[in-house]
């Protein structure tokens, strides 16, 4: 009898589930699998080898997770080699991908269309702003430096959690269907149509999103003017009024912005990255469209440019939750299926480590607006483009960091090792290439976003610090995206935090006998350091990249 192999389709994604013969598969099924409610009470080891470094003293999992290497078979009295020869393929990671390259160049395609999206759409509305005035693109530049350090405070928890969270929902599924089925005889087929799963993991991602949103949206409206002064604008200055009305503004698109994100990390999960990039599309090509609209036929100045802004917004959720729908049940069965424990805690030390990056960003910008409304808009020139092309290197860091985890949780190290190799190589390759372009052409492109000669002229002496720092910017952004694929959220908080520390520190006095530079000199400080602090944790020889330093062709 030949062997099969069963394929179940789980909110929309088909999920491959290797069988031996179909004479045996139930009696493999009832040898191998536990009854999922059984998971928390079966009492397993903290890891399946007995390298004391296989598995870093930092990772943190949820409670009920299914541990990678042990997953599901059921755990017996028998040491670690016996117990890992009798795992499929697919476990032990001894079936490696045939071209990990193609497979790394394959997702970092659409994490990098993804990625561009609203850099770019934000580049169109800066420019758009610039050509209004200095007042009005310096005021604009605080608003959405206050804005976006809001919102996107539980951008990266958000993503990382609920991609995670839903993932492992997904193979309980997929595991527990095949149980069931197994038990009860083949079913007939589904003839290929989506089975909608009621998934908690969604469900909490979502209501944690709308709650923090209308939080949000509440506290940007209502203390804008704090705020404002916060960032030294102060109410005598010409830039306070336009600042303040488009910081009012924005804030209503704030709900629906957290929902976005929080959206694209669960697509992530279902391992879709090209629906959030349909859904952006449409939605920032919308906001193009309307930039000049409201900008200058309606007259509306900055107030039209956030109006645009928070239209486009809503569009991109709107999209994206109707295409959610059809995948997956989206409210919870009852408020006690959700589960809020499970992504405060998980997503406790990633939104540290967000907390700091937003502080340090706050301070350089804050300093900057100290310097006048013409070193303002220069400063917002130069951030704009900075951020813009760094989000390239960003999309390489996730796709490496999937590859990672992925290779990670089969003990595939030599894997991981390939992966990291190459990324690094690329990160290098890609730094270089963008320091060049930039050098070249940035004096050109910052004609684009203003017409003032006193702008450009502060613009043309942050060219060095655009250019020449895009190598060491493009290494910390792929070290960020190795240690989340190796689940070492510890040390990318803390030392986040000791990183940021020192930058910030550096940015609050220099300024004072620098000027503007002292700030971009204080940002090149924080990426280098950065980089330095992911390169250092690659060569901790006792820490959870130990397996970078040893030449074993089986590592388990």
């Amino acid at each position: 009898m030949e062997s099969t192999a069963s394929a179940r389709l789980i909110g929309g994604n088909r999920v491959s589930l290797p069988l031996t013969t179909t004479h045996h598969r139930f009696a493999k099924a009832k040898r191998n699998f536990q009854p999922l409610s059984r998971i928390n009470d079966v009492s397993v080891p903290q890891t399946c080898s007995s390298n004391p470094h296989s598995v870093s003293p930092f990772v943190t999992r949820r409670k009920s997770q299914i541990n990678p290497d042990c997953g599901v078979f059921k755990v017996e009295e028998e040491d670690n080699d016996s117990r890992i020869a009798s795992l499929p393929e697919e476990v032990t990671g001894n079936s490696r991908p045939v071209d990990v390259k193609r497979e790394l160049v394959m997702l970092s395609l659409p994490a990098i269309a993804g990625q561009a999206i609203d850099p770019l759409t934000l580049l169109m509305e800066t420019a758009y702003i610039g050509r209004l005035g200095s007042v009005e693109l310096g005021s604009a530049a605080v608003s959405m430096s206050i804005f976006n350090t809001i919102s996107k405070l539980f951008n990266i928890p958000l993503l990382s959690v609920s991609t995670s969270f839903v993932a492992e929902d997904l193979a309980k599924v997929a595991a527990q269907d095949l149980a069931q089925e197994d038990m009860h005889g083949d079913r007939v087929p589904s003839q290929g149509l989506p089975e909608r799963k009621q998934l908690s993991s969604v469900s909490t991602a979502l209501v944690l999103a709308i709650g923090i949103g209308i939080f949000e949206a509440l506290a940007l409206s209502l203390a804008s003017g704090p705020f404002l002064r916060l960032m030294g604008v102060q109410s005598t200055s010409e830039m306070f009024i336009p600042a303040r009305q488009f910081l009012v503004l924005r804030a209503l698109g704030a709900p629906a912005y957290v929902v976005s994100l929080a959206l694209q990390g669960i697509f992530r999960g279902f391992k879709d990255t090209k629906t959030p990039v349909y859904c952006l599309g449409i939605g920032n090509f919308l906001a193009i469209f309307l930039f000049p609209l409201f900008i200058y036929q309606f007259k509306m100045g900055v107030a039209g440019a956030a109006i645009s802004s928070v239209i486009s917004q809503y569009t991109v959720t709107i999209l994206m939750i109707m295409l959610l729908n059809k995948r997956v049940i989206l409210l919870p069965p009852k408020m006690g299926s959700l589960k809020f424990g499970d992504y405060l805690k998980s997503g406790g030390f990633v939104l540290g480590r967000t907390l700091s990056v937003l502080m340090t960003m706050t301070v350089a910008t804050s300093m900057a607006a100290r310097q006048g409304a013409f070193a303002m808009a220069a400063h917002q020139i130069c951030m704009q483009v900075w951020l813009a092309v760094s989000m390239l290197t960003d999309a390489l860091a996730s796709s490496g960091q999937a590859l990672i985890a992925s290779s990670a949780s089969k003990r595939d190290f030599e894997g991981v090792k390939e992966v990291t190799t190459f990324v690094l190589k690329i990160g290098v390759v890609t730094g270089i290439a963008l320091a060049i372009v930039l050098g070249m052409s940035f004096s050109s492109v910052a004609g684009l976003f203003s017409k003032d000669p006193e702008v450009l002229r502060i613009v043309r002496k942050g060219v060095l610090f655009v250019a020449a720092t895009q190598p060491i910017t493009a290494l910390a952004f792929i070290f960020d995206g190795l240690h989340y694929g190796m689940s070492d959220f510890p040390y990318a908080a803390w030392s986040m935090m000791v990183v940021g520390g020192i930058s910030s520190a550096f940015m609050l006095y220099a300024p004072a006998g620098l000027g503007l530079s002292g700030v971009w000199v204080g940002l090149s400080m924080f990426m280098g350091f950065r980089m330095v602090a992911g390169f250092g944790r690659l060569m901790w020889k006792k820490g959870p990249w130990w397996f970078m330093h040893t030449s074993d062709k089986r590592l388990a």
